[in-house]
């Protein structure tokens, strides 16, 4: 998905947040009406959810199953990976298909931070990281570029803008870590090597890189004085590299769909929102085209759409979190065979035109009390005991 640098950050350019979301009350109503308004039968359609197993996504899973009228078929695994071989059972249970895959990132009102989230349930009620799987695949990338921005120093040397670089990190023979791209930070010789300037017991220097001095204008350093590049270290100076399993779908998944953007998530100011942002992005991408090519889709109506769920911190009182969905785009196929990709901009609009008002929505305290106050149908293994004299359900 990722082709380039520029790639990626054309991509995180394109996917507005602030002016693109919707409450999940107001959301799950517009998708049920926009589907209707494309076909789809009232009573016939069966919704989907890829989402993380997270508890704040509890509460959009509850409104789907309120609008469409059933509980949602699970289509998701661990941080919102979309689990594509379960297309063909999911295609056998409905007539009109219905997708929902969003990848989640908490928010705490309270300090405005991203990646955090209040879990009401613990013992002190305290805040832990959401989502908590995007957050341990993107740890330790965090601490390797921690100790990148303190393992690359900046000096003088006689009157030079030089970069100093631990020798772990130029080391070309490891398989795993932090790679710098060294063009980007040091200037080669004439013959396009790089050679140090300065050798020390740790750690080497070259000349910087007229594109580091052009970063850096208004630095000035004393000989044999030192500073951290800090935050100077910029997502196109370094790359990843990892051994994973690259099995469709196996256990580094996620992981496979963030690490050419990770520079990006750990120089972000909201890492988990932007690791989310990002999964959202690639799982469409990838899972979109499984259900374009699955034969279980073919001759049905299927509209799978992607987006951004922000878990607003529940605050004392409140049950559940004010979920936002933030779309991001959709894959819409006829029965027909007809298909065509409706991108964020127009998506967007669509679902704004439709109404809030879902006169097909379930009343579920009403369909709870139809089932617990119902004559209890007595389970045998034979015909006759379906028969057999039934007696009011105490449950």
């Amino acid at each position: 998905m990722f082709t380039s640098p520029s790639n990626i950050e054309e991509l995180l350019r394109g996917f507005h947040l602030e002016d693109s979301m919707l409450r999940y009350s107001s959301f799950v109503p517009r998708l049920y009406n926009y589907c209707r308004s494309l076909g789809f039968e009232r009573g016939r359609i069966l919704p989907s959810r890829a989402f993380c197993s997270d508890e704040s996504q509890g509460y959009p899973t509850i409104l789907i199953a309120k609008h469409f009228g059933t509980f949602p078929f699970n289509h998701g695994r661990g941080g919102a990976i979309v689990a594509t071989q379960r297309h063909g059972p999911f295609a056998e249970h409905g007539q009109d298909l219905v997708i929902v895959q969003a990848s989640h990132v908490g928010y705490d009102p309270e300090t405005a931070a991203f990646g955090q989230y209040r879990r009401i349930h613990a013992q002190h009620a305290g805040h832990s990281t959401s989502c908590g799987k995007i957050a341990g695949v993107i740890a330790p990338y965090q601490r390797e570029y921690e100790f990148a921005q303190g393992g690359v120093l900046l000096e003088s040397c006689g009157g030079s803008l030089c970069v100093c670089i631990d020798n772990g990190l130029l080391r070309g023979n490891r398989r795993e870590g932090l790679f710098l791209n060294l063009a980007s930070m040091a200037e080669p010789d004439p013959n396009g090597a790089f050679m140090p300037v300065r050798a020390y017991s740790t750690s080497k220097s070259f000349p910087a890189s007229a594109a580091l001095q052009r970063q850096l204008p208004d630095l000035r350093l004393r000989e044999g004085e030192r500073l951290p590049i800090g935050t100077h270290l910029e997502p196109k100076m370094f790359y990843f590299q990892r051994d994973l399993d690259e099995t469709p779908e196996g256990r580094d998944q996620q992981e496979l769909g963030l690490i050419s953007a990770m520079p990006w998530i750990v120089t972000s100011p909201h890492p988990l929102l932007t690791a989310a942002q990002i999964n959202t992005q690639v799982e469409f991408d990838r899972a979109f085209r499984t259900a374009a090519q699955a034969p279980s889709f073919r001759g049905k109506r299927l509209l799978y759409v992607s987006g951004l769920n922000i878990d607003i911190s529940p605050q004392p009182g409140e049950n559940f979190p004010t979920t936002h969905f933030v779309p991001w785009a959709a894959y819409l196929q006829d029965r027909d065979g007809r298909a065509r990709i409706i991108e964020q901009p127009e998506l967007l609009v669509a679902l704004l035109a439709q109404s809030e008002d879902n006169p097909d929505a379930v009343d579920l305290e009403a369909a709870i009390t139809v089932m617990a106050e119902g004559d209890m149908v007595r389970v045998g293994r034979t015909a006759s005991a379906a028969g057999s004299p039934q007696t009011p359900s105490s449950t």
